[in-house]
């Protein structure tokens, strides 16, 4: 009998503090990277704008990918 791929498990996701905090991880790249983010890198670091908001958008794109992954890998039910 042959598997998916979305049915196999992936290594090492076994324990619940694992699940919960890579579902954090995700959760916090999605909520902080378009909102705070460009905010600290424009006032407090100095950084360009336009650089800052597109550093947000990186880190909503790469939290929404996480959070995908997640949810097909049956990490989050």
């Amino acid at each position: 009998m042959t598997e998916t791929y979305e049915d196999v498990e992936v290594y090492g996701m076994e324990s619940k503090f694992t699940k919960v905090a890579l579902t954090i991880v995700a959760v916090l790249l999605i909520f902080i990277g378009p909102t705070y983010m460009p905010y600290l890198l424009s006032k407090v670091v100095g950084v360009d704008y336009y650089a800052s908001i597109g550093v947000g958008a990186a880190l909503f794109i790469v939290g929404l990918m996480m959070l995908i992954y997640l949810i097909r890998k049956k990490v989050i039910t």
